[in-house]
């Protein structure tokens, strides 16, 4: 395990060859600012190109709230290191005071205090403020860059599908794309979107599964400050296990690192002075394609929705993290020379909505994409009484709600709900909206499937997560957290062998321990399999709220983590 110290020296050893950057010193560069406009976006700027990163937006065109995680786990060689930080020992690690601003938003501590201190954070009005700023300053030598994740996971995106993002993102003008959750409208939606857009929609590991030839672009040159720039793009490695292989069935996936070393040569032939891999891979994946892939300058890492105030380095690469539904936005300075990357400085701004201005022309257009939709955005379901978040590796209050939804409304004895890192926040004497349960729950396979499981297909659907989730082998992890059960309890060791993590699966009502011989009702939703029947989550979750319009949950303790 490398210690902060350990981290900043590698931090100082790029710097020994690029110059100084701002890596190290992020909490003390923004503490020393007033929380103002112009506070959060005053940047030294430096060098001859700029990158601008957004990724995992989710379909989140106005400002939310969205609790980080309390907990982050690593496995293997990465326990303990960033992005496997949360709290109050992330707070230590960036030297970050507890309670300021920076506090609320990187971290879940007195989170529901602090919200109620800082506001709502995002939308994407302010992000094009930030935008056009940089652009002005900064003229045409800066790339605008879209991890992914963009176009699903809200109620406007599935009635438009995808569309709403789809102009919002036009009229931000970005230089590139990657994609993930984009492949779940299907073949035919995709590639409409994908012919109509003004910029490049990258995927160097996407091939045609008739042909085994590439299906997409690899990458793209750009010329800016002088220097050549190529992106290369890598969507979601596995996206057809994650999500329904049957909706994009001509087209197969993968980590590919024998392509993306192929396209790192062959950009660098072309002339490439920089090679940046906008990712949608999943933090660790990328640490360690940083690690096994030579001649990556720049990774922008999307997926696991982490966000880090410092690049990490790992030998010459600098891997960025970015957050996620348009709470941050990264600046990237860069001094690109002779063929090299010379410096940098790297800035993660927190998009606080409450202090960044509106831009007029972005505001108006987000007004007209939700108009016809506002009836149904704004009506109230329910009041909540407690915190409804839903990030972290092993519990989540609003997958607990939709747990209880499906054992009550489903009667069923236990629930299963999948473990999405999207989804927004609710804080307490709030009420529940038809936006904030479509933003946990907005999907095109959202059906909530009624079944008899045994007691040991349970187990091996939990081991089979966890495994996905905590393989010490990066290149094995789909990203997502554990899925959520609700009616049973479990013990879990993260750090165990597949088919050995899950133990002391017990029934809540009873106390028994579950049979693996035994067939239990089982209700569940986000089923890939192509015949699933049942109705959709969100009306069972409505249907369950206008039985119990408060909602009080308590934190749940019925997963025990070794």
């Amino acid at each position: 395990m490398f210690s902060r110290r350990e981290l900043l020296m590698a931090g100082a050893a790029l710097s020994a060859i690029a110059g100084s950057g701002l890596s190290g010193r992020w909490s003390q560069a923004v503490a020393q600012q007033a929380l103002t406009e112009d506070g959060l976006l005053d940047f030294q700027s430096t060098g001859n190109v700029t990158i601008i990163h957004v990724t995992d937006l989710h379909a989140q065109l106005v400002p939310v709230y969205f609790r980080e995680p309390s907990i982050n786990l690593g496995v293997g060689g990465v326990a303990g290191l960033p992005p496997h930080v949360t709290g109050a020992d992330f707070l230590k690690l960036y030297n970050i005071k507890p309670g300021t601003p920076q506090a609320y938003a990187m971290t879940s501590d007195d989170y529901v205090a602090l919200a109620k201190s800082y506001g709502k954070m995002g939308g994407l009005d302010r992000i094009a403020t930030i935008v056009k700023r940089i652009r002005a300053e900064r003229g045409d030598d800066v790339l605008l860059l879209d991890g992914g994740d963009t176009w699903q996971g809200s109620y406007t995106s599935l009635q438009t599908k995808g569309q709403d993002m789809v102009d919002a993102m036009n009229a931000l003008q970005p230089d590139a794309m990657t994609g993930h959750w984009e492949f779940t409208y299907g073949t035919d939606r995709v590639k409409e979107i994908i012919d109509g857009l003004p910029f490049a929609f990258l995927g160097g590991n996407i091939f045609d599964t008739e042909w085994n030839e590439p299906a997409f672009e690899a990458y793209k040159m750009f010329e800016k400050g002088g220097a050549k720039i190529a992106v290369l793009g890598q969507a979601f490695p596995y996206t057809p296990i994650a999500n329904p292989r049957w909706m994009f069935p001509n087209w197969s996936f993968g980590i590919r690192e024998e392509e993306v070393a192929k396209n790192v040569a062959a950009a660098r032939a072309e002339g490439a002075d920089l090679v940046v891999l906008l990712s949608h891979n999943g933090f660790d994946v990328d640490r360690a394609m940083a690690a096994r892939v030579p001649g990556i300058d720049i990774i922008l890492a999307g997926h696991t929705h982490d966000a880090l105030p410092e690049p990490v380095i790992v030998g010459q690469t600098l891997v960025i993290a970015s957050g996620s539904h348009g709470k941050f936005i990264t600046r990237l300075d860069l001094d690109v020379r002779d063929g090299a990357l010379k410096s940098y400085r790297h800035r993660l701004i927190p998009v606080f909505s409450d202090v960044i201005s509106p831009d007029a022309e972005m505001t108006k257009l987000i007004e007209v994409i939700r108009a016809p939709h506002m009836a149904e955005l704004s009506r109230e379901l329910a009041t909540a009484e407690s915190l409804l978040y839903r990030r972290g590796n092993f519990n989540g209050t609003f997958d607990d709600l939709i747990c209880q939804a499906l054992l009550e409304v489903r009667e069923a004895d236990i629930s299963l709900s999948p473990g999405f890192r999207w989804g927004t926040s609710v804080l307490p004497g709030q009420k529940i909206t038809v936006e904030d349960v479509h933003n946990a729950c907005s999907m095109t396979y959202p059906s909530a499937y009624r079944s008899n499981m045994s007691g040991q297909m349970l187990k091996d659907i939990l081991e089979d997560v966890a495994d996905n989730l905590f393989n010490k082998d990066p290149y094995y992890q789909q990203g997502g957290d554990m899925v959520r059960v609700g009616g049973m309890g479990y013990t879990i060791d993260p750090n165990g062998s597949m088919g050995s993590r899950i133990s002391q699966m017990t029934m809540l009502k009873t106390g028994e321990a579950v049979d693996p011989a035994k067939d239990y009702v089982v209700a569940g939703w986000a089923s890939i399999n192509e015949a699933t029947e049942g109705p959709p989550i969100w009306d069972v979750v409505e249907d369950y709220l206008t039985k119990n319009p408060v909602v009080n949950l308590q934190e749940n303790r019925s997963v025990k983590v070794i």
